[in-house]
C-alpha cells in the first residue's frame, strides 16, 4: 500500500522539476543579453574620446578650452551615431542619429570659426576646467553602470544620455564662466537641444528595453 502512495508522490514531484526547468528555460531566453564592455564598440569610441580630452592642453581661458574640448566631444558623438547607422535597426534611432550627426558638424564649424579668431585672454579662469573635468568623469562613471547589451539601438539610446548630460553640464559652466557671446550662444542651443533628445531617448527605452 505504501508503494502504491510512493509512486503518484513521485511522478508530482517529477512533474513539478520539469515544469521548474522548462520555467527557468524559458526565463534565460527572454532575458536581457550582457556584452562585455571592453567589447562594445560604443564603449570604445567613448573611452577614445576621453584619451583625446584628457590629453589636450587646458589653457584656463574658459572659451578657449570650452570650444576645443566640444570639437572632440562633438566628435565623439558622430562616431557614435555612425556606429548607429552602420549597425542599428530601429527606424528611430537611425533618425536620431542622422539628425546627430548634422547638428554637431555645423556647431564643430562654429566652434573652429570661433577658435579661428581668438586669442587667449587673461584673467585666467581655473574654476571651468574644473566643472568641465567633474562632468566628464559623471559621464564616464554613469557609462561603466550602464547594461551594454550588444544591441545597438540600445546601447546607443544609453550611452548617448550619459554623452549628452555631460555637454549640457559642461555648456551650464561656460555659460556661468565664459566671457564671448559666440561660445555662450552655442553653449546654450546645446543645452536646449540636447535635453530634448535625452527625453526622446529615454521615451524610447521605456518603450524598447527589452526586460
Amino acid at each position: 500500500m505504501k508503494k502504491l502512495l510512493r509512486l503518484p508522490l513521485l511522478a508530482l514531484a517529477l512533474a513539478s522539476v520539469s515544469l521548474t526547468v522548462s520555467s527557468c528555460n524559458k526565463d534565460d531566453s527572454d532575458s536581457l543579453a550582457v556584452q562585455a564592455h571592453d567589447q562594445n564598440t560604443m564603449m570604445t569610441i567613448m573611452h577614445d574620446m576621453m584619451k583625446m580630452m584628457d590629453a589636450m592642453p587646458r589653457t584656463q581661458d574658459p572659451d578657449q578650452d570650452y570650444s576645443m574640448m566640444m570639437v572632440m566631444h562633438h566628435q565623439g558623438a558622430i562616431d557614435m551615431s555612425q556606429e548607429e547607422l552602420k549597425n542599428g535597426k530601429d527606424t528611430q534611432m537611425r533618425d536620431l542619429a542622422t539628425r546627430i550627426i548634422a547638428a554637431q558638424k555645423a556647431e564643430i564649424a562654429r566652434f573652429n570659426t570661433f577658435l579661428a579668431g581668438h586669442k587667449v585672454e587673461t584673467p585666467l579662469v581655473p574654476a571651468f576646467n574644473a566643472r568641465q573635468k567633474m562632468a566628464m568623469e559623471k559621464m564616464m562613471r554613469a557609462n561603466d553602470l550602464r547594461v551594454i547589451t550588444g544591441n545597438t539601438d540600445r546601447d546607443f539610446a544609453q550611452l548617448m544620455q550619459d554623452h549628452h548630460q555631460s555637454a549640457i553640464e559642461t555648456s551650464q559652466a561656460i555659460l556661468d564662466l565664459g566671457r564671448h557671446p559666440e561660445t555662450k550662444v552655442l553653449g546654450q542651443e546645446i543645452i536646449d537641444s540636447q535635453m530634448m533628445e535625452i527625453k526622446e531617448m529615454q521615451e524610447w527605452l521605456l518603450k524598447n528595453k527589452g526586460y
